[in-house]
């Protein structure tokens, strides 16, 4: 592929931000300029209901008018500490009190129909949920609230129901964060986290839910290190692998959102996560094209990444 073909579908593998509750001219021009048709809603893209609905169809139409495929449009709608719809849209706790309770299955699922019938109902057809980290309690790690156990079997099955209600609804489910960052003290968002962890007690434990979440067919794993060995070739996976925000001060402390996105294209990843800053979106555009350009091994990943990121939106991806 030449570099006039790969900057034509670069785009594709990139999912952007928006700065406010409109359609605004620096989307548009990320749009048709650079052909990105994946975007992440967060709570100051939402008013009203008829206004999120009115974003996501300008969202859509203007892909279409591009000539670009229909927009994956995803949201982290997790409940609890993590929900980005305000009222009227229905409020959650957080998840790891809905599976502590005795009606645990009951509630999960309610959730997640609920994410179904509300998110599909303005135009946004990706969650990015559930959180398939295993997290002790009582030690006050970050992710405890939002994790659904301590018991890697118990959050492998939970969070399956989740899975599966929300995709048999048409809406794309997203287990985050692989390998797993429930053992981590740090937020990631602001620093570079650890989990002070053996390999044994990762594959042990870790990464259960992760491996019941492939099996049962998850539309994306979000991943915080992409190991491709690992979710690829032993645990099979062959859905979409989508970063984390590269904007978290975890990355940008340590190199630019352009080179962790080549970095992290390279290691593996098929969708990368830019949530802010849209000059940091071209810039990282550009890098990426010319490494692609310049390293014949690099391009070998890119088609691989375009025919998940396509089967991910042929399947939710549609306009009703």
């Amino acid at each position: 592929m030449n570099k006039q073909e790969l900057r034509k579908n670069l785009g594709r593998i990139f999912m952007a931000g928006l700065p406010g509750p409109e359609l605004d001219r620096s989307t548009l021009e990320l749009i048709q300029g650079y052909g990105i048709n994946n975007f992440i809603l967060f709570r100051r893209n939402v008013a009203t209901p008829g206004q999120l609905t009115d974003l996501c169809r300008s969202l859509t139409r203007a892909c279409r008018e591009a000539g670009l495929d229909p927009p994956l449009i995803s949201i982290d709608q997790e409940g609890g500490t993590v929900a980005r719809l305000p009222e009227p849209f229905t409020q959650f706790p957080d998840a790891r009190k809905l599976a502590q309770a005795p009606e645990a299955e009951e509630l999960l699922g309610g959730y997640a129909r609920t994410c179904v019938r509300e998110l599909l109902g303005v135009g946004i057809n990706m969650n990015l949920s559930p959180v398939l980290d295993v997290c002790p309690e009582g030690r006050n790690l970050f992710m405890e609230r939002r994790c659904l156990g301590n018991d890697p079997r118990e959050v492998a099955r939970l969070g399956c129901i989740i899975i599966g209600t929300m995709q048999e609804g048409g809406l794309a489910a997203c287990a985050k964060h692989f390998p797993g960052l429930g053992g981590a003290e740090l937020d990631p968002h602001l620093v570079l986290p650890t989990v002070s962890r053996s390999r044994r007690s990762i594959i042990e434990e870790d990464l259960e839910p992760f491996r019941a979440a492939a099996a049962a067919g998850v539309a994306a794993i979000m991943s915080e290190k992409i190991l491709t060995g690992m979710l690829r070739q032993e645990m099979g996976y062959e859905g979409v692998i989508v970063t984390d925000d590269l904007e978290m001060g975890a990355i940008e402390k340590n190199q630019t959102v352009a080179a962790a996105s080549v970095a992290a294209f390279r290691a593996g990843s098929d969708l990368l996560l830019i949530c802010h800053e849209h000059y940091k979106v071209v810039a990282a555009f550009n890098l990426l094209l010319q490494a692609l350009a310049d390293d014949p091994s690099l391009g070998e990943l890119f088609p691989k990444a375009i025919r998940r990121i396509e089967q991910l939106q042929k399947r939710f991806a549609i306009i009703p």
